[in-house]
């Protein structure tokens, strides 16, 4: 019997938004399982894993991309895995020809761009890995949020039409390349925005989450964090190409 707990054991994980949220539940849950991670983002948190070697960066230029690939290269002798948990939503309660150009600008630098830079800059170290993979975290990108979130949703269709296309790109070289969309997961900045929309529509939290059909309730980030692990393991060898979703059955391509 294979023994899951030390089935990283000399992986070498590089998390962007691993500080908190999803991509800290990812950070720590594959080094209960033997991996070596680093984490990076623009500051640290409580949520960040100690475990972990956390050094900031900020993926919204091609040289930020840049450093944080090479110091985290440097740190961890190579590369094997990326998972790209790094984004933001900025709530626009306006209709979509009333959302600034330059938020939307914004959310395609931060929400598709700056997963690009970073694989770019990564993909020479994943090149020289065995079983490498790839994973992004990718929100509303294929089932909208509506005009409120219409930005953040096309720069996340943006990636996962960009993660599809390198997928099969990258198959001949053995790199694997997969996207998880969330549903509706209990974070700070999912937080935010959820409190943001509610508050605007009237509405608390339970009647928000009564929309869930798997019990009515938001999604936590280890929820999340189990499936990453699982398709940045062997055990998912033979899938690349995929979105998966994990979203207790909310939304309409759920």
């Amino acid at each position: 019997m294979k023994d899951y707990a030390n089935e990283f054991k000399g992986k070498r994980v590089l998390i962007t938004g691993g500080s908190r949220g999803i991509g800290a539940a990812a950070a720590q849950r594959l080094i209960d399982g033997g991996a070596s991670v680093v984490v990076t983002a623009r500051s640290r948190h409580e949520e960040t894993p100690a475990e972990a070697t956390f050094i900031t960066g900020d993926l919204r230029s091609k040289e930020g991309a840049e450093a944080v690939a090479n110091e985290a290269i440097n740190i961890l002798g190579g590369l094997d895995i990326l998972i790209h948990s790094a984004g933001a939503a900025r709530v626009q309660l306006t209709s979509m020809d009333q959302i600034p150009e330059a938020e939307w600008l914004d959310s395609l630098d931060i929400n598709f761009l700056a997963g690009l830079r970073i694989t770019h800059a990564v993909l020479p170290a994943l090149r020289e890995s065995v079983l490498s993979s790839i994973v992004y975290v990718s929100a509303g990108g294929l089932t909208p949020f509506g005009g409120p979130l219409s930005h953040y949703g096309a720069a996340k269709a943006a990636l996962n039409n960009y993660a599809k296309n390198l997928a099969k790109e990258l198959a001949p070289a053995g790199i694997r390349v997969n996207v998880v969309t969330p549903g509706p997961i209990i974070t700070p900045g999912g937080d935010e925005v959820r409190n943001t929309i509610t508050s605007a529509m009237g509405i608390t939290d339970e009647q928000f989450f009564a929309g869930v059909p798997l019990q009515g309730r938001g999604g936590r980030s280890e929820e999340l964090a189990e499936p990453i692990a699982f398709l940045v393991s062997d055990r998912a060898s033979y899938i690349t190409g995929h979105n998966h979703f994990v979203t207790g059955g909310w939304g309409e391509l759920a």
